[in-house]
Order: C-alpha cells, then sequence, then structure tokens
C-alpha cells in the first residue's frame, strides 16, 4: 500500500509552512545579538547582501531538489544519483543535523515556555534577577514543561503536512506578525530610541571586516533554515503548478524582513534604557541576551509604563518568540519524519512517535547537562575550555554542519544533476525562467564562488569551535 506523503494545500500554505521554519531564535535573538556586536548597519547590509546573492540560490536548489524526486533529503540525493552511496551518505547528514539540532531547540523552547508563564504570572521581578536563569535551568521542575511541551510539538506532528504544520503556520505567522510589529511601535516611543535606530540603520564602514562577513554569512545561512533539510522535505511538499522561484523569494523576503524587525524592536529598546550602551559590553550569545539581559529591560520600563505595562511587553515578548520557536521546531522534526515514511515505508503515525521518542530521550540528556549531571555538565573539552553535552550539539549542528551541507547541495546540483535538471525544475510553473538573468546567475554562482564561500565558512566554523581561531584574521 503507498504511503500518503502529504502536500501543501496551497502555494500560501508553502510560504507560511517555510517561513515558519526559517522564523525562529535565530531571527528573533541571535540576529539583533550580532547585529548589535558587529557593527549595527554594517551588519544588517552585508546580511542582506548575502540572503540575496548566496542564500537565495541555495534555497532554490534545496526546493527544487525536494520537488523534482518527491523525496526527503536521502531519497532526493540518492534519486539524482542512481543510488551513489556517496550522496546517500550526503542525504542522511541533512537528516542526522535537524534531528540534533532539535534536541537542543526542544530545551531551548522549553525555557522559554517557562519563562513566558513567569511573565503572565507577574514574576518579572523574579525573571530579572542575575541568578534567575541559572537557577532554573538546573532544576528538575522543567521537565514538566518538557512533558507537556513534547506533547503539544508531536500532535501537530500527527496532524500531518496540511492538518498540523500548514494549519500551524496559518496561525502563527500572522499572529507573530502582529506581536512584533506592536512592540516595535512601543519601544520606538521610548526615549532614546533614535540612539539604538542610528546604530541599526545608519552604516560606519570602518566598522566593517571580515569577521563582520563570516558572521553576516553565518547568521542568514542558519536563519533560513538551509542546509538542515527542511527545504528540501518541504518542497517534496510544494505543488507542481506552482512557481518556485516566486514562493521563494517570498519566504526569504519574510524571514529576513522578521530579523530586521527584531532588530529594529530590541536595539532602540537596549539603548533606550541606557543611551551610553557599549555594543561590545552585550552578551555574545543569544542564551545571555534573551533571558538574562532582556527581563532586565523589560523591567526597567516600569518607570514608563508601570509594573502591569512592563509585565504585559515582556509577556508579549515572550509569546512572540515560544511562536517562533514552536513553528521552528515542527518544522525540523518534520525531516527525520519524512525519512521514515520515505525510505522505511512507515506509517505518519509510527515514524512520529518513534522520533518523539528519540529526540526526548537526547533532549533530556541535553537538559541534564546544566548542573543537574556532572558528567553531562563537562562533557568534553574542545575550543580551548570544557563543555557540555548542549554545546557540543548546539555548536557542531547549529553553526559547524549547516554550511558544508549547502557546500554539498551546490555541488550536486552544479555537477551531479546534469543536463540542466536543476533550471528545468525551476521552469516548471514558469515557463519564463529558462534564459532568464536569474537562471543565467544560478548556472555560473553555483558552480564558481557561492560553493568556494560555504566551504570556507564551514573550514572556519571547525577552526573557530574546536580550535579557538579564526582564520578570517589572517586576510
Amino acid at each position: 500500500m503507498a504511503i500518503d506523503r502529504g502536500q501543501f494545500s496551497s502555494r500560501l500554505g508553502f510560504i507560511l509552512a517555510a517561513a515558519g521554519s526559517a522564523v525562529g531564535l535565530g531571527n528573533l535573538v541571535a540576529f539583533p545579538v550580532m547585529a548589535s556586536k558587529n557593527g549595527g548597519a554594517v551588519f544588517l547590509l552585508v546580511y542582506i547582501l548575502f540572503v540575496a546573492f548566496i542564500c537565495f540560490p541555495v534555497m532554490l536548489s534545496e526546493i527544487a531538489l525536494g520537488r523534482h524526486t518527491q523525496r526527503s533529503p536521502v531519497g532526493a540525493f540518492s534519486n539524482l544519483s542512481a543510488g551513489h552511496s556517496g550522496w546517500r551518505l550526503a542525504g542522511k547528514l541533512a537528516i542526522v543535523t535537524p534531528f540534533m539540532i532539535a534536541v537542543f531547540y526542544t530545551v531551548v523552547t522549553v525555557w522559554i515556555a517557562i519563562f513566558l508563564l513567569r511573565a503572565v504570572s507577574g514574576g518579572l521581578t523574579e525573571l530579572a534577577e542575575e541568578a534567575s536563569f541559572s537557577t532554573m535551568i538546573g532544576s528538575p521542575t522543567v521537565f514538566i514543561y518538557f512533558v507537556v511541551l513534547q506533547i503539544m510539538v508531536f500532535g501537530i506532528l500527527l496532524g500531518g503536512v496540511k492538518g498540523g504544520i500548514e494549519r500551524l503556520a496559518r496561525v502563527l505567522m500572522p499572529s507573530l506578525m502582529v506581536m512584533l510589529l506592536g512592540l516595535i511601535a512601543f519601544v520606538l516611543t521610548l526615549d532614546n530610541a533614535s540612539a539604538g535606530l542610528r546604530y541599526y540603520l545608519i552604516p560606519d564602514f570602518s566598522q566593517l571586516s571580515g569577521s563582520v562577513v563570516n558572521a553576516a554569512l553565518n547568521q542568514a545561512f542558519f536563519s533560513l533554515s538551509l542546509g538542515m533539510g527542511i527545504l528540501i522535505t518541504y518542497g517534496s511538499y510544494f505543488g507542481r503548478k506552482d512557481r518556485i522561484v516566486a514562493s521563494t523569494r517570498m519566504v526569504a523576503f519574510a524571514d529576513t524582513s522578521v530579523a530586521f524587525l527584531a532588530g529594529l524592536m530590541i536595539l532602540p529598546a537596549i539603548f533606550s534604557f541606557n543611551p551610553a550602551t557599549n555594543p561590545e559590553d552585550l552578551s555574545s550569545s543569544s542564551i545571555g541576551l534573551i533571558f538574562t539581559y532582556l527581563p532586565q529591560i523589560f523591567l526597567s520600563m516600569q518607570t514608563v509604563v508601570g509594573y502591569f505595562g512592563a509585565s504585559v511587553v515582556a509577556t508579549i515578548f515572550f509569546a512572540l518568540v515560544f511562536f517562533a520557536a514552536l513553528t521552528s521546531l515542527v518544522s525540523i522534526l518534520e525531516i527525520p519524519i519524512a525519512y521514515m515514511v520515505d525510505e522505511w515505508s512507515f506509517s505518519r503515525r509510527k515514524a512520529v512517535l518513534i522520533q518523539a521518542g528519540l529526540v526526548s530521550s537526547f533532549a533530556v540528556l541535553a537538559a541534564m547537562s546544566f548542573g543537574m549531571s556532572g558528567f553531562l555538565t563537562e562533557f568534553i573539552t574542545y575550543g580551548g575550555g570544557q563543555k557540555s553535552f548542549f554545546d557540543l550539539l548546539a555548536d557542531t549542528f547549529s553553526e559547524v554542519i549547516l554550511p558544508f551541507v549547502g557546500f554539498l547541495v551546490c555541488i550536486f546540483c552544479a555537477y551531479r544533476w546534469k543536463n540542466g535538471g536543476l533550471s528545468a525544475e525551476l521552469a516548471v510553473g514558469d515557463s519564463g525562467f529558462i534564459g532568464s538573468a536569474l537562471d543565467k546567475y544560478l548556472n555560473f554562482a553555483l558552480r564558481t564562488f557561492i560553493p568556494v564561500v560555504l566551504l570556507f565558512v564551514f573550514i572556519n566554523s571547525v577552526s573557530v569551535k574546536y580550535f579557538a581561531f579564526d582564520l578570517v584574521g589572517l586576510f
């Protein structure tokens, strides 16, 4: 009996679901952190250029691979390489990567849920205390929230592509945008917010450096969910009558817009409550910013809007981040589920339940690596310091592996998918694509400089993360 893989009900459903997978902590928290640490407007400008000229072609390649083969990454690579074992391994890497990302993403989403509930219940003062976060993540009570989150996430996944993933995206993505715009409108009315706006929107090219360029590309790649197998899998659910290029352009625009708006919300807020802010003093960690620094900013708002008003702002913010994390987590977990359905002929229910058990087991270990288990807390040494099990997963699969998978996608589409296969697939539903300027650019860029850039980013990420040496400094 054939397995029903599912399909998006419309082009809008695909756009919202793909945007939901891309819009997450990388946009709402990591992007403002990277912008604040890397020159503000200069980082923003470089980031946009990378999205347009490097990430967009990779997005098109991944989605086209998925739609042409109607398979998850392993099947897609295997199908077009006539079962070549090397490319099949590349597909498996694109399955393992999202699985491991889902493990640590689950832990972070649990923390966000806890902060949201405490903000709702009037506990903003407690959240702003310096020791609050470290105490929370080391407490076994996190597993109560963990169970509730897993029931919610895998319940959505049991609903399938149309009834689960697409339905979630249709509700949460518009809600997320409304809340984000509301918070921006509030922040921009605060005194001294203009200092943050100037830093964020007026470039100071003296701050442009190799490290800024490297940070911008890393951030753009992670933010757009590239190298995770998500877009290959979502492409396999995409209708053949719809235009890939136009839809992908909308996804890239939506993702970049949310990242831009997140910076427009957070940077003016930071400068508003401390006009003398030195970006170098801000936390270099997304985790540090969202769970330590921002609660203090929200609490300081009580001098303007009172404690209740400050709590409302904090609640909306953490709800915003939770919605974004939830849509991303569901999208990430769909990849190994689709692999089991495609390659092992499992029913969707069986695949979802197996993934629930596997991800939960690894996520419990990751959650315990914050003091609950000495072994997991001091799991390994690299990069000049002691790292936990959580650190190892986050460093390896969120920063190191992604550009390498992207590199493999480029090489595969340019040199293995022969006879203009990529162009022909992109032309399905879009008769004017063949011979267009974009078609010519893709054929040139995917064969030349894009793979070179991605390979360098991968090598440099390995050097930085594991050996504490930044190759960018050599240039």
